[in-house]
């Protein structure tokens, strides 16, 4: 009888997946194929559906649909092509790095999460009236990169070149008019949180519960978050 090889695993207790990075890729045609419904289905039917403003997540404005604070990351504006060429090809350098080193399940959960956290950033700092939408997976991608920042630390890595890109990005969101600064400073803190609770969970048989637990308690903040901002109106 052949026995079973165990699936060799990251200093982070990922499952190293040979071969390409399957989530990322996964994750680049999620927001090509709505790109494409939004041009194949006109009057901005995709968009409305999708895309995140503050009020979706105050049940008093009457529109109470939270899960737009997610799905908001897969849209993209049609008026400016380089929104989402840009943001995948972030997603596709940072997926090539980070996807093979915290395995696909973490990966996608600090994506997710970062996400999330992007529109819990332009909740918290925006007024909820007059409404105003964000859309896009920028949040998700400042996410990955303090990710990044904080894997690279763990390991005794340069993070000098990281902090540069995340201060001309930083400058550019607030100088350029249009671009949620927002978004990519909750998807930022975010993912740093995500990955220091995967990267400093001491390797041992509890290092994937403690992982967990810690994700979770990132999402309990999230969500604490949107419900204080929601309540305080």
């Amino acid at each position: 009888m052949k026995r079973s090889t165990p699936a060799v695993r990251s200093a982070y207790g990922g499952a190293i997946a040979t071969g390409r990075p399957l989530a990322t890729y996964i994750l680049i045609g999620l927001c090509a194929l709505v790109y494409v419904l939004q041009w194949l289905i006109p009057g901005g039917v995709v968009e409305n559906q999708l895309a995140f403003a503050s009020v979706y997540a105050a049940p008093q404005y009457g529109a109470f649909e939270p899960w737009r604070m997610l799905t908001s990351a897969f849209v993209h504006s049609q008026g400016f092509v380089l929104h989402i060429v840009l943001n995948m090809y972030m997603l596709w350098i940072f997926g090539q790095v980070l996807e093979p080193v915290l395995g696909r399940i973490r990966f996608l959960a600090v994506y997710l999460l970062s996400a999330i956290g992007g529109s819990v950033g332009f909740l918290l700092l925006t007024p909820v009236l007059p409404p105003t939408g964000v859309e896009g997976a920028s949040g998700a991608i400042f996410g990955l990169f303090g990710a990044l920042l904080v894997v690279q630390s763990r390991r005794g890595g340069d993070t000098r070149q990281l902090w540069i890109l995340i201060a001309i990005n930083g400058v550019i969101g607030f100088v350029v008019p249009g671009i949620a600064w927002q978004a990519h400073l909750g998807g930022l803190i975010t993912g740093g949180l995500c990955a220091a609770v995967i990267a400093f969970a001491p390797r041992g048989p509890r290092q994937a519960l403690l992982q967990t637990a810690g994700m979770a308690l990132v999402a309990g903040i999230l969500v604490l978050a949107t419900v204080l901002r929601a309540t305080a109106g």
